[in-house]
C-alpha cells in the first residue's frame, strides 16, 4: 500500500490521469484505418526513465476499459496445454486472452497493460515471442513481469492479466 501512496500522478496530454510519467511526445498509428490516429499513446521511456526492453514504460488511452482476469494455459475444456513447455503454455495463454478480448469487442492492438506471473523468469523470452506473435506487429503495451514461487496449480508455468482500452470511436476500426 505504501508504494501506491508514494506514486505520483502525472497528467498526460489528451488523457485522463495515469500512473507514472509520460513525455507526451510519442504517439503511434496502427492498422485501424488509413490516416486514423490510434486511441493509444506510447512512450518507450520518458525523460529520466530507462527505456523498457520489449515493452512500453507508459501507455495512455481513451475509451472503454476491458479487464481480462489472469489467463492460464487451459484449453476450452479445462485441459492443460503444454505441460512443462513455457512456449506452448504462453501461446495458449495468449489465445485465451484473444478470445476474452474478442468477447468484449476488443483486439490485441487495444492492449495497454500486461502483467505476467511466471514461475521462472528464464521463460520470459518464450513468453515474449508468444506475445509478439499474438500482437502481430502492434506496439507492445506497458508490462510488468513478476516471478512467483508457484501458481495455483503446480503444472502451470505462467499466468497473464491484461487491460485493454477499446477506442471511443469504434466506427474508426478497419
Amino acid at each position: 500500500m505504501a508504494a501506491l501512496r508514494d506514486m505520483r500522478w502525472w497528467k498526460c496530454p489528451g488523457t485522463r490521469r495515469i500512473w507514472g510519467m509520460h513525455s507526451g511526445t510519442s504517439t503511434h498509428r496502427d492498422s485501424r484505418a488509413p490516416g486514423t490516429a490510434a486511441a493509444h499513446g506510447h512512450s518507450r521511456g520518458p525523460a529520466g526513465v530507462a527505456p523498457g526492453a520489449g515493452y512500453r514504460q507508459v501507455v495512455s488511452a481513451r475509451g472503454r476499459l476491458v479487464a481480462v482476469a489472469g489467463q492460464i494455459a487451459l484449453d476450452e475444456y479445462g485441459g492443460l496445454v503444454g505441460a512443462g513447455d513455457a512456449s506452448a503454455q504462453a501461446r495458449q495463454v495468449f489465445r485465451n486472452i484473444g478470445r476474452c478480448l474478442a468477447a468484449e469487442g476488443a483486439r490485441p492492438a487495444d492492449l495497454v497493460k500486461l502483467t505476467y506471473f511466471v514461475t521462472d523468469v528464464g521463460d520470459l523470452p518464450a513468453v515474449r515471442r508468444a506475445r509478439d506473435a499474438f500482437l502481430g506487429g502492434a506496439e507492445p503495451p506497458a508490462s510488468t513481469a513478476v516471478q512467483v514461487a508457484a501458481l495455483f496449480r503446480p503444472d502451470l508455468l505462467l499466468e497473464v492479466e491484461a487491460l485493454a482500452v477499446v477506442p471511443e470511436d469504434e466506427g474508426a476500426r478497419a
